[in-house]
Parts: structure tokens; sequence; C-alpha cells
């Protein structure tokens, strides 16, 4: 696929798995599943409402390299380890999406590290094809 570009972080996951944290396929993003990992394996937050905050800041590093932001969000998966957190997590997704209301699906599993309140997965569409050349100043749009 010609058209596929792969975004990395520089995570372990990414080189052990081998997979990338987003693929970018024309307008279209795909970010990986996304855990509140911190720098040099630190501890996350210990609440919920922090850690889908931190997941949400990963997920939008890999949207500026693609050429985005939160708010060509369309759709959010969001992996929780319990139901108990379910609250704290969708008041940190509403704090971020109240204008934008992407699709979600909320699940409860099992996550990777026992830290982790949860994990986040998010689908973009861009405003346009970032291979694509800017419209000039004045051209009609």
């Amino acid at each position: 696929m010609s058209d596929r570009r792969s975004i990395r972080s520089g995570s372990q996951w990414e080189e052990r798995g081998g997979y990338c944290r987003a693929v970018v396929v024309g307008r279209r993003v795909f970010v990986a599943g996304t855990a509140p990992s911190m720098p040099g394996d630190a501890d996350p937050p210990p609440d919920a409402y922090g850690q889908t905050r931190r997941c949400f800041e990963i997920v939008e590093e890999a949207l500026r390299e693609a050429g985005g932001g939160l708010e060509h969000v369309v759709r959010t998966r969001m992996l929780l380890a319990e139901a108990s957190v379910a609250e704290e997590v969708l008041r940190a997704h509403h704090d971020l999406f109240a204008d934008v209301r992407p699709v979600n699906t909320s699940c409860v599993v099992g996550l990777l590290d026992p830290r982790w309140h949860v994990e986040i997965e998010v689908d973009a569409v861009l405003p346009r094809d970032p291979r694509a050349p800017a419209p000039s100043p004045g051209s009609a749009r």
C-alpha cells in the first residue's frame, strides 16, 4: 500500500509487538490501543481520570504528527480494567470531546499492566490528505 504511513512513538511495546502507534492512509488515521504509559516506565497517574487524560496526550501527539488533532477524532474505543472506573473515564472523555462528539464504544477487559485502568483506541479523519499540497492563499476551496 503506497499511501500508507506509519507513525512510531518509540514505545517498547511497539518494538516487541511489531506494530506502530498510528497508521495514516489518505485522510484516515488509525491510532493503536494507547495505555497511560509514562517515560521510563514510571507509574501512571493513580486515578482513571488522570490515566485517560494521559492516554489522550499520547494519542494527540500521534495525531499531530499525522497532520491533525483531537478535533478530527471520529471514533474512540475505551477499554476499561473494571466497570467501576467508567464514570471517571467518561468524564475525561467528555472534557476533551464535548464539542467534537465522536462515536464511542467502552468495554471492560483485562489489561496487560495491573497499574492501568484504561487503554484507548482512536480513529480520525483529517481535513485534507496530508500528502496533498496545501491550497494556495485565495484559491477556491
